[in-house]
């Protein structure tokens, strides 16, 4: 079972032809409305592909709660545990470029009320815990730490980069960062910057796998000790949004069903490569079928 602690917003998503610059007025021709937050989304993401899966989280008492919820709950999801604030549910308003990548502004709001206390009875050596640090660090090494003694397998995508404590880093049994994450880690730590040295380091550091997403290059990573490296298979790019939350979900739904590391590997590969192709996040995941067509042809080459 995947037990997912994360934040759960809507998008506010609108196209330019550029992003502006300080103090610059740029105008989308329309805006759509989407589902979405990194906890929500990795596990939507882990549901579609095939894993059970129960999400822990806040929304407010507003018109967005049930909008935010209702891809969740037709995917099947537990959303039992999320609970209700008296702040407004959590906000991002979306530029997407022509390029297909995208700038964010955010508003964590009823997701700043969100405890790893609630997250009690949950755990166990059955369970894959998917969590970000989208929440505040606080309480994500509160629940990593709960989790770790639990038993439960940890995917930790360590986003937004983050001062975090080296023991959350080493509870973790995958550590997912991109690229831009990676560099910053670098300058809050004393890890190299670099992705792939980022990955090198932190896996003979901790003891675990570490991969680096890094968009149209693909992936870098240590896993099981060794070092590796994806292309991703070639897709129409539409909007990147959601693409790394797509990856960390599959990742997890496949190592909860038991495949190999590698195998999970491609897999979210797929997965992320998939989400590119449409608008939004949460309407860009795929099915499992899907994941495994295109993962079958996905490489890992050793570095």
């Amino acid at each position: 079972m995947i037990v997912g602690f994360g934040t759960i917003n809507v998008d506010l998503v609108t196209v330019v032809a550029r992003f502006p610059v300080p103090g610059e007025t740029v105008k989308g021709r329309d805006y759509q409305l989407f589902a979405g937050g990194k906890g929500a989304n990795q596990v939507l993401a882990a549901a579609r592909a095939g894993a059970r899966a129960v999400l822990v989280g806040a929304v407010g008492r507003d018109g967005f709660a049930e909008p935010a919820l209702a891809n969740l709950k037709a995917a099947g999801v537990d959303c039992s545990r999320v609970r209700t604030s008296t702040s407004p549910t959590g906000l991002y308003m979306i530029a997407i470029g022509p390029g297909g990548e995208n700038l964010m502004i955010g508003a964590n709001a009823a997701n700043d009320t969100a405890r790893a206390a609630w997250l009690d009875g949950l755990f166990g050596p059955g369970v894959t815990f998917v969590t970000q640090n989208s929440l505040g660090t606080v309480e994500v090494e509160a629940a990593i730490a709960m989790a770790r003694a639990a038993g439960a397998r940890i995917v930790y995508n360590a986003a937004p980069a983050e001062p975090v404590a080296e023991a959350t880093f080493a509870a973790a049994d995958w550590i997912v960062v991109n690229e831009h994450e990676a560099r910053r880690y670098g300058e809050l730590t004393d890890l190299p910057g670099e992705p792939e040295a980022f990955c090198r380091a932190a896996a003979a550091r901790f003891g675990r796998n570490v991969v680096a997403t890094l968009g149209a290059q693909g992936i870098v990573g240590v896993v099981d000790g060794r070092a590796l490296a994806a292309a991703p298979p070639a897709v129409t790019v539409v909007d990147t949004t959601g693409a790394g939350d797509a990856f960390c979900g599959s990742l997890a739904a496949a190592l909860d069903r038991g495949e190999t590391s590698e195998t999970a590997l491609r897999q979210a590969v797929a997965a992320g490569s998939l989400a590119c192709r449409e608008s939004g996040a949460q309407t860009s995941f795929r099915d499992l079928a899907e994941i495994r067509a295109l993962a079958a042809g996905i490489v890992l080459r050793p570095l």
